[in-house]
C-alpha cells in the first residue's frame, strides 16, 4: 500500500535580501499579497493537499512566523466585542491545528539541502513534501494536490513540480533532463543546477514543490557543497536519482517567483483580480496608469 505524505517542510531561513529595506526586521516570507503573508498561502496550499504535520526551518529573526501561526488571545477578544465574527472565524481556521506544528533552527545558512536535512527527525521514514513560499502558485487546483495526484497513479516515487521557462533563463533554475514525457509526467534522468543556457539538457525548470522519499536525508548528511558554496538540494536529487523512480509534473497554473520584485508585484495583481471583492476596482487602476504611460 502506497505511503501517504503526511508532512511538508518550509524551509523559512532565508535573508530575504532582495527586498531589503522591508525584510530588514520582517521575514520575506511574511510579505502580504493582497492581505495574506506568503507564508499562508504555502500552508493553505499543504493543508488543502491533505498535509497533516508542518515543519518550519527557520533562522534569526523569524520569530514573527512563529507568532503567525499561534493564537493572539487578545486580538481575538477584540473582534469579538466589535462583533468582527468574520474575520475571527477566517483568522482560527488559518491555523494548523495545535500539535501539528514544529520549528527548527537552521543556525547556519548552508543552502537548501541542508535545510530540508535539519528536518530529518521530525520527518523520519516517511514520504513528505517540500514547499518553498517565495514560489506562488494561482490555480484552481492546489500544485501540491496535484502533485499527491500523480503520485497515487505512478504508485510512488520522488516528484518535482515543473514548467517551463526560456532557454535564456536556465540558469536561474534546477534543470531536468526528460527522459519519457507524456505532456504531463515527465521522467526524470538527470538535473543540473542553475546551468548557462549551452549547457542545460532543456528548458524544464524544477520550481518550489517537491515530493521527497526519505532516503534523500541519508544523501543530504554527506553532500558536500555546490554550487554557491550551498549543500544544494538538487546535488542530493541527482544522487537519489540513481535507485528512486523520479518524475517532473507539468502542473496546471501560474506560477509567480515573489523572490523578485516584479514577481511579486505581479502575484499581487494577478491575485487581486481574482477577487470578487476588489477585482473591478483593481481593472480600473491598471487602466488608469496605463493611460497615464
Amino acid at each position: 500500500m502506497l505511503q501517504k505524505v503526511r508532512k511538508a517542510v518550509f524551509p523559512v531561513g532565508g535573508l530575504g535580501t532582495r527586498f531589503l529595506p522591508a525584510t530588514k526586521a520582517m521575514p520575506k516570507e511574511m510579505l502580504p499579497v493582497v492581505d495574506k503573508p506568503l507564508i499562508q498561502y504555502a500552508v493553505d496550499e499543504a493543508r488543502e493537499a491533505g498535509i497533516e504535520e508542518f515543519v518550519f526551518v527557520t533562522g534569526r529573526g523569524k520569530v514573527i512566523i512563529e507568532d503567525h501561526f499561534d493564537r493572539s488571545y487578545e486580538l481575538e477578544s477584540v473582534l469579538r466585542e466589535r462583533g468582527k465574527s468574520d474575520i475571527l472565524d477566517e483568522l482560527q481556521n488559518s491555523l494548523p491545528k495545535t500539535g501539528t506544528v514544529a520549528y527548527i533552527r537552521q543556525q547556519e545558512p548552508e543552502g537548501l539541502g541542508h535545510a530540508v536535512w535539519c528536518a530529518k527527525r521530525y520527518i523520519g521514514d516517511e514520504p513528505f513534501a517540500v514547499i518553498l513560499a517565495d514560489d506562488l502558485i494561482l490555480s484552481d487546483k492546489p500544485c501540491l494536490a496535484q502533485m499527491m495526484e500523480a503520485r497515487e497513479e505512478l504508485g510512488g516515487g520522488n516528484i518535482l513540480a515543473a514548467m517551463e521557462v526560456s532557454p535564456e533563463h536556465t540558469s536561474r533554475y534546477g534543470i531536468l533532463k526528460p527522459g519519457y514525457d507524456n505532456g504531463k509526467i515527465i521522467e526524470v534522468k538527470h538535473l543540473v543546477e542553475k546551468p548557462e543556457p549551452k549547457d542545460a539538457p532543456s528548458n524544464l525548470a524544477v520550481i518550489g514543490r517537491y515530493i521527497l522519499e526519505p532516503s534523500v536525508f541519508d544523501i543530504l548528511e554527506n553532500q558536500t557543497r555546490g554550487a554557491g558554496n550551498e549543500i544544494q538540494l538538487t546535488d542530493a536529487l541527482c544522487s537519489l536519482l540513481k535507485n528512486s523512480p523520479f518524475y517532473g509534473l507539468r502542473f496546471d497554473g501560474t506560477r509567480f517567483d515573489c523572490g523578485d520584485k516584479i514577481g511579486f508585484l505581479h502575484a499581487n495583481i494577478a491575485f487581486a483580480l481574482k477577487r470578487d471583492d476588489m477585482n473591478q476596482a483593481v481593472a480600473d487602476i491598471i487602466r488608469e496608469i496605463s493611460s497615464d504611460l
